[in-house]
């Protein structure tokens, strides 16, 4: 009988703990809850600056050169600048291009934009959209920025290299980026739908 009482006892103890247990990992914890608000304010910030595009890149610039301001005060961090602009320059090629490669479609598919005044009229349509553009590129000068704080990311390094490497890699890169522009006949801007008027 003593050993029945002490099994029940024990069900009973482990039946309370499993609800006491369901009942706090059922709510969500105010840490989650907070991080979860916190996101939610952010994205209605970036959906409601989404028209602004001028205003944006001014945010953007400025916040670029106070990071430069900084960055030649403080004589260092030559490393994380030099990631900060070949990440910039990704980001920018990106912009540059079209969703669809037109080296990847087959030769009867025609290419992606219109070449004559009569065919119809197709927007240029990017692999990176402006708004996602400006948005990493500001997301990483704001990272830059925060390694600035941290003596760990300010590696000695002998800065003129690193100017001279990256001038060569943007040369490059452009030069890459043109040629395919004029192979394939495209440009990276959209002017709208050309109309013509009615002649009498």
């Amino acid at each position: 009988m003593r050993a029945e009482s002490d099994t029940a006892a024990e069900s009973d103890t482990m039946s309370e703990g499993d609800s006491v247990g369901d009942s706090i990992h059922g709510k969500p914890s105010t840490i989650g809850s907070f991080f979860t608000r916190v996101g939610q304010i952010y994205q209605s910030w970036l959906d409601k600056s989404t028209p602004f595009s001028i205003g944006r890149w001014v945010v953007t610039l400025s916040l670029t050169a106070i990071y430069m301001i900084r960055v030649y005060i403080l004589q260092g961090w030559y490393i994380v600048t030099y990631a900060l602009g070949i990440y910039h320059l990704n980001l920018f090629i990106a912009f540059l291009s079209p969703k669809v490669d037109p080296s990847m479609l087959d030769e009867d598919e025609g290419p992606a934009l219109p070449t004559k005044q009569n065919e119809e009229f197709r927007p240029f349509i990017r692999r990176l959209p402006e708004f996602k553009f400006w948005h990493s590129a500001t997301k990483g000068i704001v990272i830059a920025m925060i390694c600035t704080f941290f003596e760990a990311f300010n590696v000695p390094v002998f800065w003129p290299i690193l100017v001279m490497y990256f001038i060569m890699l943007f040369c490059i890169t452009m030069k890459r980026q043109i040629k395919h522009m004029v192979k394939y006949r495209y440009l990276p801007f959209t002017h709208g739908k050309r109309t013509y008027r009615e002649e009498t």
